[in-house]
């Protein structure tokens, strides 16, 4: 046998030999890894899924169509149709009113799209059915449905479906299915039939257009430009759909952001578990080396070792996510639970491109992990690595802190920076730079906390902090998971807990009537006419009336569209009724008329206080004056409030779809609600609920969307717990001649153990308040830069004092409880065993 492949079989038995007396820790290792591909993995295949679906309904039903004209979710007068269907560079332009029409008896809307079925054909074939009787695509009293709204409402032909327009009951028979490739739920009726059914005489939703052949598109569209009237648009469909994905953006960056954390998480409890190995094996590399191993054969071997980790949890890692990507799919939906893909059913399907994405990521991630640990075994020398003790000068601080203090710098010259392309990237990367920053700093930072904290007078204590104190690096080694773990656990602990408290707060303050009543609790299709609202006068036991009507405006087309709220505010002080995050500009004389808007119109359109602007109401662009800026945390897209009474006199609309109703002392809701059913009409037509129950739902609905962010989070945290039971486990064992020594000079097992369990104490507390601090900073990044760029709102900082309690007496119990198991393990051994290797 050759002297190379001798050593690599010396070295193959070394390596063989440590794996399987510490399978326990590596296979701690390989769950962490695949922990945090999974998430990663079942992330990016559910937004890839909702998306694709989303685009693919999208492109069905737009058809053939080249152009999309769209305006405000009310519509745009008809009269437009007439002048592209003359066109002469227009082959075919398709008229079509959409409606999000409530179903009777549920909480549910189902999509209606009323077409031409004349020309439906020529764009959207999608939108045609096909009828046993051809006249059914004209009575006003059919309707055809998809195959997936079929299946989901349920209903056969034959049947009839009832909805809502307004207060008044509609009912159609199914006449037909639609034989459509998506798993979008909508239905389909004539282009009049919609308009009177749902009262939009007069008016379309949008108008989608194919040009003769030759035409150039992009002139085509720019000549209609100015023939379109204020807030309508026109642009291929294809748009649409990045609007839409646009929107989601943030909150889908977010979800991958969580998942590489866990994976992060992971990668540190590798480098832990591999540097404790190192230190445990250093006199083993020692005598290879003096064998003749060469340096970079060792360094290659260990950092095999650690991708060989990398690859197990990897693959084990793509597996689970695809099971955990269909189970959040079934249980939460394609936007798991955030609701911007309502009415899609995604499949998931495999991605190659993106499980070869996480896997090199797993891969890359643990071979991070370890290549710390494999330069300090290659660099370390034969000599005095075969010494005893020698294990106590591994993992040295860096000998200048400038590392680390640049980096700490950059993270917070980060957090300042503005977002890219929408994205609060310098947000994230801020994180990343301050906790990268305190991990190099660690060594340090334990350093001088055990310098200044006082001796114990007890002895195994003593020895405790007098090892501390001479082994930074190795209590760094430990430290590195615990400060990363509950750092980021406690940023997002403070974060959620800080807008869970804000949106309550929020609540409270724009639900200040007694009984809230709205006019359908799904869909646009529901309103109270001026007829219905003066069913509310006189009501017994009501002392003031306030209605709400609630718009879609289209501002920006690259944009969606924002929200209009029309509401009755008070005439002496308007801000009065609403959320201002700082004072409002009082009106004056000359101005346009005042308009109250969300932080997110003046992060994403300018609309800063004392600025005039122009609003498209009906067709025409009014000029108004921004008076203030409220808090919004329920329209990510922006929101502008104005007083209804002008908003009725500027657009001749006076319909409104909620009412909140401020009783009289004494009255009860039960009696008032009974008295309105009584006035209503059809029975079920009307939502009622307290500002008691809405404020729950809300909360109820927060929890749901931030369900996975939890999930996420509590992955992070249980690796970084892990993490320090397996670090102490390694480092325990690793010092077994020490302990045997301590032995021979006297000290009892109850004393080594109590000497550990101080170590454990003094280790994760040091960790816990380097973790508690980091936590807090990073916390102001998230709540400050990252939410505010991500969803353009604002909230005040609320500290969760109870759980991050919770979180640090368990992190000091595990860590007390997991020195005394280790203690037990490695005194188990013979004494004279345990320092033979000295003699």
């Amino acid at each position: 046998m050759s002297a190379g492949a001798a050593q690599v079989s010396v070295l193959g038995a070394t390596l063989g030999g440590a794996h399987h007396g510490n399978r326990g820790r590596l296979l701690l290792s390989v769950l962490a890894i695949a922990l945090g591909v999974a998430l990663g993995f079942a992330v990016q295949l559910i937004n890839q899924a909702a998306i694709g679906e989303f685009a693919g309904s999208m492109a069905t039903l737009s058809g053939n169509a080249d152009l999309e004209v769209r305006g405000p979710r009310s519509g745009f007068d008809e009269l437009l149709f007439a002048a592209l269907a003359q066109d002469p560079e227009i082959a075919v332009a398709s008229p079509v009113v959409e409606v999000d029409a409530r179903i009777k008896g549920r909480d549910d809307a189902l999509s209606i799209f009323g077409v031409d079925a004349f020309r439906a054909g020529a764009v959207t074939p999608a939108l045609l059915a096909n009828a046993a009787d051809p006249l059914d695509v004209l009575r006003p009293d059919t309707v055809f449905l998809s195959n997936a709204a079929a299946a989901w409402l349920p209903a056969r032909i034959g049947d009839t479906v009832t909805l809502q327009a307004g207060l008044r009951d509609v009912t159609l028979k199914v006449a037909g299915l639609i034989q459509s490739p998506s798993s979008q739920r909508y239905a389909v009726m004539d282009v009049a039939a919609a308009q009177q059914a749902f009262d939009r005489s007069g008016s379309l939703t949008r108008i989608d257009v194919r040009v003769r052949p030759g035409v150039d598109i992009a002139a085509l569209r720019s000549r209609l430009l100015p023939l379109l009237p204020a807030g309508t648009a026109i642009a291929a469909p294809q748009e649409r759909v990045d609007t839409t994905a646009r929107m989601s953006r943030a909150y889908r960056v977010n979800l991958n952001v969580l998942a590489m954390v866990a994976l992060f998480t992971g990668g540190l409890l590798v480098f832990s578990t591999q540097a404790l190995s190192v230190v445990r094996r250093r006199a083993q590399f020692a005598l290879l080396r003096t064998l003749g191993l060469p340096r970079r054969r060792l360094l290659a071997s260990l950092i095999v070792e650690g991708a060989t980790v990398g690859a197990a949890g990897s693959l084990l890692g793509l597996v689970a996510g695809y099971g955990l990507a269909v189970a959040a799919m079934r249980i939460f939906g394609g936007d798991l639970g955030a609701g911007y893909f309502r009415g899609v059913a995604p499949a998931v399907a495999i991605e190659p491109i993106a499980a070869a994405v996480f896997g090199a990521l797993g891969i890359t991630v643990a071979v991070l992990g370890s290549l710390a640990p494999a330069l300090e075994a290659a660099r370390a020398s034969p000599a005095a690595a075969l010494k005893a003790g020698d294990e106590q000068s591994a993992f040295r601080p860096l000998r200048r802190a400038w590392p680390g203090v640049a980096l700490l710098a950059a993270g917070t010259l980060g957090a300042l920076l503005p977002p890219v392309i929408g994205l609060p990237l310098f947000g994230y990367l801020a994180i990343a730079l301050l906790l990268f920053g305190t991990l190099l700093l660690m060594p340090r930072v334990a350093t001088l906390l055990l310098v200044r904290m006082p001796t114990p007078r007890s002895v195994p204590a003593a020895l405790a902090f007098d090892q501390l104190r001479g082994a930074p690096g190795q209590a760094a080694a430990s430290l590195a998971t615990v400060v990363a773990s509950v750092s980021l656990m406690v940023s997002m602990a403070i974060m959620v807990a800080s807008f869970r408290q804000s949106l309550d707060e929020w609540l409270t303050r724009v639900l200040p009537a007694d009984l809230y009543v709205r006019s359908g609790t799904a869909g646009d299709s529901a309103f109270f006419a001026a007829s219905d609202q003066r069913k509310f006068a006189g009501l017994p036991g009501v002392r003031r009336v306030d209605f709400l009507r609630v718009q879609s405006l289209l501002v920006d087309p690259a944009q969606p569209r924002i929200v209009l709220l029309a509401r009755d505010l008070p005439p002496d002080d308007p801000a009065r009724a609403l959320p201002l995050v700082a004072e409002w500009r009082a009106h004056a004389a000359g101005d346009p008329p005042p308009v109250w808007v969300s932080e997110a119109m003046v992060d994403l359109y300018g609309y800063s206080p004392g600025r005039h602007i122009t609003l498209p109401l009906a067709g025409r662009a009014v000029a108004f004056t921004v008076a203030g800026v409220w808090r919004d945390y329920a329209r990510q897209q922006g929101s502008v409030v104005m007083d209804r009474a002008l908003y009725s006199t500027l657009t001749g609309d006076t319909t409104a779809n909620d009412a909140a109703l401020t009783l009289d002392p004494g009255a009860r809701v039960e009696d008032v609600q009974r008295e309105l059913e009584a006035r209503a009409g059809p029975a079920g037509q009307l939502a009622f609920a307290a500002p008691t129950d809405i404020r729950a739902v809300s909360l109820r609905v927060f929890d749901r969307t931030f369900a996975v962010t939890y999930a996420l989070e509590a992955a992070a945290v249980g690796l970084g717990l892990v993490g320090l039971s397996s670090s102490f486990g390694a480092l325990v064992f690793a010092r077994r001649r020490e302990f045997g020594m301590l032995r021979h000079v006297g000290l009892t097992r109850r004393q080594i153990a109590g000497m550990l369990a101080t170590e454990g104490l003094v280790v994760s507390g040091i960790g816990l308040v380097v973790g508690l601090a980091l936590g807090w900073l990073m916390s102001l990044i998230l709540i400050f830069v990252v939410n505010r760029q991500s969803f353009h709102w604002s909230m005040e900082l609320h500290m969760p004092w109870l759980p991050l309690s919770l979180l640090g007496f368990a992190l000091l119990l595990l860590a007390t409880a997991t020195t005394l198991v280790s203690a037990r393990a490695a005194m188990s051994g013979n004494v004279i065993r345990a320092v033979k290797d000295d003699w």
